[in-house]
């Protein structure tokens, strides 16, 4: 199965998190920025962005990516992640109501979220993440 693991992180713990990911994935990470990929060409994808502003996904890089990527993503399982400082997770069940409305199937429930910096036990859960995934 080809798999991808695609985020955004302004303050390195979404980067930690998608690292974990993809080591669980046996694949490497790569920023938004940095994709040049068709994710038409993966079976898998795990997406990661932190909560901004109010409680919504990071509109200059990681938001435009996923509306250019949300008409390609059904048929295809998908892991969400990402962390916030802030809220109730409402970013990643909103993100996981989007992924589901264009047919895609979400691995492990609505997303991995976590509080702030990643501890060993969120990393450990990172890593399951993406080895469910691929």
């Amino acid at each position: 199965m080809k798999t991808a693991v695609i985020y955004w992180s302004g303050t390195g713990n979404t980067e930690a998190m998608a690292n974990a990911v993809a080591e669980g994935a046996g694949v490497s990470a790569t920023q938004v920025s940095a994709f040049n990929g068709d994710v038409s060409e993966f079976d898998a994808l795990a997406l990661g962005c932190p909560a901004m502003g109010a409680e919504e996904l990071e509109d200059t890089e990681f938001e435009p990516f996923f509306t250019s990527i949300e008409g390609k993503i059904s048929g295809k399982k998908i892991a969400l992640f990402g962390s916030y400082d802030w809220g109730d997770g409402e970013w990643m069940r909103l993100w996981a109501d989007r992924v589901k409305a264009a047919g895609a199937e979400i691995v492990d429930g609505e997303g991995l979220i976590v509080n702030n910096t990643p501890d060993d036990d969120a990393l450990a859960k990172c890593r399951d993440l993406g080895k469910k995934l691929a």
